[in-house]
């Protein structure tokens, strides 16, 4: 039987998952504040990161960037390149442009919100694609794959990540969620898979692949 304390609280769940989807107004800053400055959070961001070989000169994007710590990596990496972001919150785009006002100013970093559904121009092709704990939410994911593939020059990078945040969440939960998103890379064309993991709890799964040469 439920109670009303017990409802309470799936009630107050589901806001926060709601929120940490789409931050919005004083919680959604709270909220922020809370994802930049837990070291977990700060862990899997700069690990995944250092998985997708950023070299000086890339034009790197990442959808779903939050308070920007791992635009900041990457633009610590991309000296002389190009670190574009997209995120669907403003207040996410407030916090990641306080954090890298430096490289926003020097025009190293360009941050907008958008969805990944209505993705703005980047110019030339990408190197390289990051998304972290997004990819789940995305409506069709395997047609935005393949738009961001198009995005990607040949040879080019992409990892997702997930972290799953479900109450219960175990190593085979991770397992799992790895293997959807493999399914759907597979599904949009990227080719020479491979996960890593990284021992949080629960496990970080990151994904990565290449976008193939010759290849519509």
């Amino acid at each position: 039987m439920q109670t009303a304390g017990t409802s309470l609280k799936q009630r107050v769940l589901r806001k926060l998952v709601r929120q940490a989807h789409h931050p919005r107004g004083v919680v959604g800053w709270a909220i922020g504040q809370m994802f930049a400055h837990r070291p977990s959070n700060r862990q899997r961001n700069l690990w995944a990161v250092s998985l997708l070989d950023v070299r000086p000169t890339d034009r790197v994007l990442e959808i779903g960037f939050g308070p920007g710590i791992a635009i900041a990596e990457l633009a610590r990496r991309a000296t002389r390149g190009h670190v574009f972001g997209v995120d669907h919150s403003q207040a996410m785009v407030r916090q990641a442009a306080r954090r890298n006002a430096a490289a926003v100013r020097a025009r190293r970093v360009h941050l907008a919100q958008a969805s990944v559904e209505q993705l703005p121009s980047f110019g030339d092709p990408l190197d390289a694609i990051l998304a972290v704990n997004s990819a789940g939410f995305w409506p069709d994911p395997v047609g935005r794959l393949r738009e961001l593939r198009r995005l990607l020059r040949p040879a080019g990078r992409i990892a997702l990540v997930s972290q799953p945040r479900c109450p219960g969440a175990t190593r085979d939960t991770t397992v799992r969620a790895a293997q959807e998103l493999q399914d759907l890379l597979t599904q949009a064309g990227f080719t020479h898979l491979r996960v890593e993991t990284l021992e949080l709890d629960p496990p970080v799964a990151c994904v990565l692949a290449d976008n193939p040469a010759g290849m519509p």
